[in-house]
């Protein structure tokens, strides 16, 4: 299973990663939405379905009645997304989760820690700082795990 992790839309959604979307089985936003129309636009482009959780700028609705967190088994394995990992209120490994997907900082990062994956798909918002824009792909296969970092074009 292939799924397109990503963060901070900030309410711009870029040609490029509807282009992903199209080409993916899920989509995973880790919040910071930004507009309903940015969910609107996954929904559209992606096959499968699109999961998403509320981000500290998902303030009015439809947005603000957005989970804050979700658990969710994908391709057999379980995912938890939230938007900012000092938030996290489980500890993953105890609780069965291989995978943890967070946003909030617009910095990617993939690690695994503790047999646990924590990846941090950046930002595909507006640029902010000299931050790259980028996304991840999340490979889901026989029950294990694998990040592939994507950094968009300027």
């Amino acid at each position: 299973m292939r799924v397109l992790a990503l963060s901070d839309t900030h309410g711009l959604l870029r040609p490029e990663v509807l282009r992903l979307a199209a080409q993916a089985d899920a989509v995973l936003h880790a919040g910071d939405v930004g507009r309903p129309e940015v969910l609107e636009a996954l929904h559209e482009a992606c096959p499968g379905p699109v999961h998403a959780v509320r981000g500290n700028v998902d303030r009015s609705p439809p947005l603000a009645d957005l989970p804050k967190t979700a658990l969710l088994e994908l391709g057999g394995v379980w995912v938890y997304l939230l938007h900012d990992l000092a938030a996290l209120d489980l500890s993953p490994g105890a609780a069965g989760v291989q995978v943890v997907v967070s946003g909030h900082t617009h910095q990617p990062r993939a690690e695994e820690r503790e047999g646990v994956l924590y990846l941090n798909p950046g930002s595909v918002g507006p640029r902010r700082f000299r931050l790259p824009m980028a996304c991840a792909w999340l490979h889901l296969e026989g029950g294990g795990a694998r990040a592939e970092p994507l950094v968009l074009p300027p």
